[in-house]
């Protein structure tokens, strides 16, 4: 029997009007630190967007999805917090912030496939 390991995850949040604490879910980031394993998964589906929140940029919540994903991938070109360790690089994704992108509470569980699971989670909580 394979090993499960230890995973966290946190859904991604678009809050067009912070005050009225209102979201869509459209990404999820997860992270199994044992597989040095950290990715974000999103997708901005614009017609519920544009119900939601018709006045929101697309283009720029696009552009700042984008960057929390090259964050997690450790692109070097996404700045200094792109080049801290996975855990890390975590930790820093889903601090909790008062921005239109905002993470969920961080929730664990055990897999044997950090990919599958991700894919999974996407599926159910985002599409």
């Amino acid at each position: 029997m394979q090993e499960r390991d230890l995973y966290e995850y946190a859904v991604i949040r678009l809050m067009p009007r912070v005050e009225r604490e209102e979201f869509l879910n459209v990404g999820v980031i997860l992270l199994c630190k044992k597989r040095d394993f950290l990715e974000v998964l999103y997708e901005v589906n614009l017609e519920r967007l544009r119900a939601f929140s018709p006045d929101s940029n697309v283009e720029e919540v696009k552009a700042h999805l984008e960057a929390l994903a090259r964050i997690a991938a450790a692109d070097p070109t996404a700045g200094p917090i792109a080049q801290l360790d996975a855990a890390g690089r975590f930790r820093w994704l889903t601090a909790q912030r008062s921005t239109v992108l905002q993470a969920s509470k961080v929730h664990p569980g055990l897999c044997t496939d950090p990919k599958g699971i991700l894919e999974r989670l996407f599926r159910q909580l985002v599409l």
